[in-house]
């Protein structure tokens, strides 16, 4: 965005807009400080949620204005090649808010999700269009705003006019039209992918799902990771968008195995709790340890074909099934 334009509404434009799309996820501090399973029923909350949205472009405007004080004392009368923008508090507001609710809006396109309305509801959101890091995003942006920055600096002092610098401001701009394109795709498959996967795995026999995932998969946007929850089970798919789109059940059916007693046992502890806050598919493995029951829960959504996921939470339970 700021090398679209937007660096030219005030001065400490481009460095307001990078904090402030990275500022939400000051709550990720929380991991330093906490065990895993707090940290997930941390984030995406409190730091993500409309009264943050409403909060947080004023504070970081505050504090941008205290910066520009400080540069300006700093600076006195030293001479500098270029002029530097006068800093308007009105844009520098408006700027941070747009990269503070870009970063909302874009955790709300990935299968992580993001709770919207913390800290009112502690409701998870879902968009299930881009994986959580889409190198096509990032590379689309990352080119655009390279060849528009070149370019920009390429200008002569004197000849750096407004429709000189919106010339050179075009490759970012086309950057950030052609991922909104890709956003929009990747949002539409997602949701005709549900319908067409319920349509085809209910046509097979499968009995209708209580809820069906269409998620990306990292580099190939036209496969689709797919989570249906049936009863007590998950069926684990891979939707290709191909002539015809193409539905693939992975292997059979996935057991939650959340009925079983040593598993309630270990649900009733304060980390599963936790867990179950910001799980979505979750499903139990069940081990020995020592005299105890090792229990082991998981996320479909990042099982893919039924392996480890980036996030679990383990549990020893006695013979009792009373925690430790």
């Amino acid at each position: 965005m700021s090398a679209g334009g937007l660096r030219r509404r005030t001065g400490l434009a481009t460095v307001t807009m990078v904090i402030g799309a990275n500022l939400p996820d000051v709550d990720a501090i929380v991991y330093l400080t906490s065990d895993a399973s707090t940290g997930l029923a941390f984030r995406r909350g409190w730091t993500h949620g409309v009264l943050a949205m409403a909060v947080l472009p004023v504070v970081l405007t505050g504090v941008m204005l205290i910066i520009a004080r400080v540069v300006e004392a700093y600076r006195g009368n030293r001479p500098a090649k270029r002029a530097p923008l006068p800093v308007r508090a009105s844009q520098l507001l408006l700027l941070s808010a747009l990269s503070i609710w870009s970063h909302a809006l874009f955790d709300l396109l990935n299968t992580y999700g993001v709770r919207l309305l913390m800290p009112f509801s502690g409701r998870w959101f879902y968009g299930d269009a881009l994986f959580i890091i889409d190198p096509w995003v990032w590379a689309v942006l990352a080119l655009g705003t390279a060849i528009s920055l070149r370019r920009a600096r390429a200008v002569p002092v004197g000849a750096a006019t407004a429709t000189v610098m919106r010339r050179a401001e075009r490759p970012a701009r086309f950057a950030m039209g052609l991922v909104a394109a890709y956003i929009g795709a990747m949002l539409g498959t997602s949701t005709l992918g549900r319908v067409f996967v319920e349509r085809e795995a209910t046509a097979a026999g499968a009995p209708p799902s209580q809820h069906v995932m269409v998620g990306p998969l990292p580099l190939v946007p036209f496969q689709r990771n797919v989570v249906r929850a049936l009863p007590g089970r998950y069926e684990l798919g891979e939707l290709t968008w191909s002539i015809p789109p193409r539905y693939t059940m992975l292997q059979a059916p996935l057991d939650a195995n959340l009925d079983n007693a040593a598993v309630r046992a270990a649900a009733r502890t304060p980390e599963v709790r936790r867990f179950f806050a910001w799980t979505r598919f979750p499903f139990a493995e069940i081990g020995g340890a020592g005299n105890g029951v090792a229990v082991r829960f998981e996320d479909a959504r990042y099982s893919f074909r039924g392996g480890r996921s980036f996030a679990s939470t383990t549990v020893v339970v006695d013979t009792l099934n009373e925690s430790r």
